[in-house]
């Protein structure tokens, strides 16, 4: 049996004195897999993928990277995708391209080129001269121009216009490697449900309310997964 990309054991992270926002938190996720996390705000996914990446620090639990516990050198087996951009807005497209090539030995300098004409960017434009959209489709290609092992992609198509999403769908899709495994957040789940290999319903808490292969919600349920996370959820 293959060694799960990421596995999580009793994981808790609580903000100041408040409510817990991870709970015991489990889970271990499969390589090869596309994985649609999904949850109303506030129920921790977001806090989750900063723990994973090591942003944020957990309270208690332990946090496996490809059977490793996870540690400074874990963040070379991932690439991370925040909701918010975080690149400076006086840096060119070309500076970052330049910036990502010294930083992650795993960087492909032409796929991410190669991905820019597809989607018409002029890689020589400043970053701040960029639409929100366009910005959040130049953070994608740099974070999926990696060979990482376990890809973070949190809210990946929320500020994107629908043409360009079933391309950056496609481009999930057919650059990451075999072997790892994609995560993805978002509150549009009729737009990535095509391409999710598997579920989780994560409730307040961390909890996990449902997980599954999303091919079998149809013949489960009889319905959509976007259909059944609101029945779930009472959207």
């Amino acid at each position: 049996m293959n060694t799960p990309v990421l596995t999580c054991n009793n994981l808790c992270k609580s903000y100041k004195k408040g409510t817990p926002i991870l709970k015991d938190f489990n889970c271990a996720l499969p390589e090869g897999k596309i994985i649609g996390l999904l949850g109303p705000n506030g129920c921790g996914k977001s806090t989750l993928m900063k723990l994973v990446c090591g942003i944020l620090v957990p309270d208690s639990g332990e946090i496996y990277i490809a059977g490793e516990a996870r540690s400074e050198a874990s963040n070379a087996n991932i690439s991370y995708l925040p909701e918010r951009s975080y690149f400076n807005a006086w840096m060119k497209v070309d500076e970052l391209i330049k910036y990502f090539t010294e930083f992650y030995s795993d960087f492909n300098e032409a796929l991410a080129r190669n991905m820019l004409y597809e989607l018409g960017i002029d890689s020589s434009a400043k970053l701040k001269t960029l639409s929100k959209g366009t910005k959040e489709k130049v953070q994608l290609i740099m974070v999926m121009a990696r060979r990482a092992k376990l890809y973070l992609l949190d809210e990946p198509i929320a500020g994107v216009d629908p043409a360009a999403r079933d391309y950056i769908l496609q481009t999930i899709i057919g650059n990451y490697n075999p072997e790892s495994t994609v995560v993805i957040t978002t509150h549009l789940i009729s737009d990535i449900e095509p391409v999710l290999d598997e579920f989780i319903f994560m409730g307040f808490g961390g909890k996990i309310l449902m997980s599954g292969v999303a091919d079998d919600v149809r013949t489960q349920y009889g319905k959509s997964l976007n259909e059944l996370f609101r029945e779930v959820f009472r959207c």
